[in-house]
């Protein structure tokens, strides 16, 4: 491995979602994988290996030079290694070691990593979540399933889109402060689904009880995640509701 800069930045793992998202994108360029994989690779990366590397500075930390410092070169090195991991879970040919160095030697700019390396961070991000990399409770699995119900059990579910709720999950593994949501991913898909119904459907087919219904699917905590959710992205509901506040102010 060859070092280019040694710095540090201050909160990291913002930019390396934002890093982890981009690669992930539909693009000639870029790795372009399926959405499941996409987001299986958030939840392991975002939710569960920063969490894990954060105790691991308290104490008793995986001795290996890839962790040691970590640098946000090295949490984008170890984002592509989630996203490799989940498209072995959920794919039949995942990708290769091989394109995945093509695109870290192109997109991470501040150290240059090699093919063996990427084996052993497989290793390494393994041992950092004790080899547990099950997925079925991933918030966007519960998302898909709430956004087949809706459209079966209401007629507006056919304007409902499902980028929409892919972009406001999204936007919510970009803010720290949301992170703790992804504790709850039933209530928090079923709450991502009520926002983007809010925020893409017309003013005029808002009929629907899209609220009530979400808490009925899922758990009273779904308000309490709704409401979180509103107030971080009330700008965007807003504009997507027409000055529509009589409805939101009445449901929160």
């Amino acid at each position: 491995m060859r070092e280019r800069d040694q710095r540090r930045p201050a909160d990291p793992r913002l930019p390396t979602v934002e890093f982890l998202i981009l690669s992930a994108q539909c693009h000639a360029q870029r790795l372009g994988v399926d959405p499941i994989v996409k987001y299986t690779a958030l939840s392991l990366f975002a939710d569960r290996f920063c969490a894990s590397l954060s105790r691991s500075e308290e104490g008793n930390a995986i001795q290996h030079w890839l962790l040691q410092p970590i640098r946000e070169s090295n949490l984008q090195f170890f984002s592509l290694v989630s996203i490799w991991i989940s498209s072995k879970i959920h794919l039949s040919q995942p990708l290769s070691v091989k394109t995945l160095k093509s695109w870290g030697d192109r997109s991470i700019t501040e150290q240059h990593f090699t093919t063996r390396d990427f084996s052993e961070g497989e290793v390494v991000f393994l041992q950092m979540l004790d080899f547990e990399i099950g997925s079925a409770s991933d918030a966007f699995m519960f998302l898909e399933q709430l956004y087949i119900q809706f459209k079966e059990v209401a007629a507006v579910g056919k304007l409902l889109s499902f980028e929409a709720c892919m972009d406001v999950m999204d936007l919510l593994y970009e803010k720290e402060d949301m992170t703790r949501l992804y504790r709850s991913p039933r209530p928090l898909a079923a709450s991502i689904l009520v926002c983007s119904y809010l925020m893409t459907v017309p003013k005029q087919s808002l009929e629907f009880p899209i609220l009530a219904w979400g808490t009925i699917s899922c758990s009273s905590y779904c308000h309490f995640i709704f409401s979180t959710i509103v107030s971080s992205f009330r700008n965007q509901i807003v504009t997507g509701l027409s000055l529509n506040m009589v409805y939101l102010n009445h449901k929160i």
